[in-house]
């Protein structure tokens, strides 16, 4: 609510009201120099009914100047911040462009702005409200559709309206606490589910560019149908996916032949737990951390997140649990080197420990991403220290199966994983997690847009399973298929629509 006693802007827009006439999408690119092919504002239309009883039902979508903000918490150098006043806003300059505000948004209201490369959003204009001045949305709306008052105040037009009449809020289950406010609109606008989306993006009106559109729900297409939009991008693209499967090799690729050295199945001196081990993480620990700055829109400024950590983001916990994870393999390998034997078994454990750390962080910054349902999942931390298991038991395969033991753990921890997989997409499909989004991602993921993806992974994993003795055959086939999954789901989560 912001400070006690102080501001809490908010904003109303008044559906029943709004022509659909985009004035405020306008004045926003104006007044805020926003470039052609991103919005901070934009008016979607769905037309509702059955002909001859059609309605053309408008919806004004922004970012909703949340209470409990992801955008903020998952800023890994609080670019994105939140005001005293309530005012979402954010800082370029400091900005990394890794787009983790991007995923966690569940309004799809960021965009990375393609002339300087940083995020942005509505902010409600806020260098006019600090001067006395009402955002430009509102100033040039012909009908009154768009208010900004503050919400502790009594006599705002917008508090009396917000605590008098019927008013709805974008997907309450988010619990974010917006700060957007709609009077009279349509649930087929509201919900990003509710409404069809046409095929290739060909609006009433309108053509959106090349490249993938978001999935559209099962219904009826006479009911609900978009007919204006604007694009929407999945903010994470194949760096994302390469990134979890060089992880998952860099931290089993330790962990797995020290584990079998510490179970005895290995001997300390043996050249894959004394070098091969240290090597393989190290390299793909390098090869991740290249594909992470590489990704960001600012790679030059990804010092940031070690300068100026904001801890509440998953991004920089997993930046420093890798760092020092990269810490413990360097000092491993100096170790082996002087042949410093009761000081590697000692790092041998603290890099296990280190490397599971590595694995599974990345289930919390998935889940700092709120808006994207397949991803909120409680078994995925755990999922990905057994994918880590499995891609470090393919890669000692890779050598030359050096013991019967590590065949056994190929083949279990394949079939641990075949088995989170389906239970995890058995949970979504029947509903039991009590979301629409996460069955219609898992739908794209098995039977949808990337099922090709997702059965070649199953395949090849199940190599692993029932014929681990191949060896150097098997952990290719492992390691590829792992490669697959992770890029269909990855990429499935990101295609349900969010506004």
């Amino acid at each position: 609510m912001g400070e006690p006693g102080g501001p809490r802007w908010v904003k109303l827009l008044d559906q029943s009201r709004c022509i659909g006439c985009h004035a405020c999408t306008t004045a926003c690119k104006s007044e805020n120099e926003v470039p052609v092919g991103v919005t901070r504002t934009f008016v979607k239309s769905v037309d509702v009914g059955v002909f001859p009883e059609v309605r053309r039902a408008f919806q004004v979508t922004r970012c909703n100047q949340c209470e409990d903000a992801p955008c903020v918490a998952a800023c890994p150098t609080q670019a994105m911040y939140r005001r005293e006043d309530g005012i979402v806003d954010f800082d370029k300059e400091i900005c990394i462009g890794c787009k983790a505000c991007m995923a966690a948004c569940p309004y799809d209201a960021i965009f990375i702005n393609p002339e300087d490369h940083s995020a942005e959003k509505c902010n409600l204009c806020a260098h006019r409200l600090d001067v006395g001045l009402e955002p430009a949305c509102v100033t040039v709306c012909p009908v009154e559709a768009i208010l900004v008052g503050d919400l502790n105040d009594p006599d705002s037009k917008a508090s009396q309206v917000i605590s008098s009449e019927p008013v709805q809020v974008r997907r309450p289950e988010k619990e974010t606490h917006p700060g957007v406010f709609y009077k009279g609109a349509q649930q087929a606008t509201l919900d990003p589910l509710a409404a069809v989306r046409p095929e290739g993006g060909l609006y009433a009106w309108a053509t959106q560019g090349p490249g993938p559109q978001p999935v559209s729900p099962g219904g009826s297409q006479a009911a609900a149908l978009i007919s204006y939009d604007v694009p929407h991008q999945a903010p994470w693209g194949w760096r994302v996916s390469l990134y979890t499967w060089t992880k998952s090799i860099a931290a089993g690729g330790f962990a797995v032949p020290v584990g079998l050295a510490v179970a005895g199945y290995l001997s300390w001196t043996n050249a894959t737990v004394r070098w091969g081990a240290p090597v393989v993480g190290l390299v793909f620990l390098a090869i991740t951390g290249g594909l992470l700055i590489t990704d960001l829109k600012h790679p030059m400024r990804f010092y940031l997140i070690f300068t100026r950590p904001h801890w509440r983001s998953w991004l920089v916990r997993g930046a420093f649990i890798v760092s020092g994870y990269g810490a413990v393999l360097a000092a491993y390998l100096v170790a082996a080197l002087v042949g410093a034997g009761t000081v590697l078994e000692v790092l041998g454990w603290v890099g296990m420990v280190a490397a599971v750390g590595t694995a599974v962080y990345t289930a919390f910054l998935f889940a700092q991403a709120r808006g994207r349902d397949l991803w909120q999942s409680p078994v995925l931390a755990p999922h990905l220290a057994v994918q880590a298991v499995l891609a470090g038991g393919a890669v000692v395969l890779l050598g030359g199966r050096a013991v019967r033991a590590d065949e056994v753990l190929v083949a279990v921890a394949a079939g641990v994983h075949l088995v989170l997989v389906a239970a995890e997409l058995g949970r979504h499909r029947s509903g039991r997690n009590g979301t629409g989004h996460a069955r219609l991602a898992s739908d794209q993921l098995t039977v949808g847009r990337y099922r090709r993806s997702f059965w070649i992974s199953v395949v090849l994993v199940m190599v692993g399973v029932g014929a681990p003795w191949l060896g150097v055959g098997a952990g290719i086939s492992v390691l590829v298929g792992l490669l697959l999954y992770e890029h269909a789901y990855v990429r499935a989560g990101q295609c349900v629509p969010l506004a």
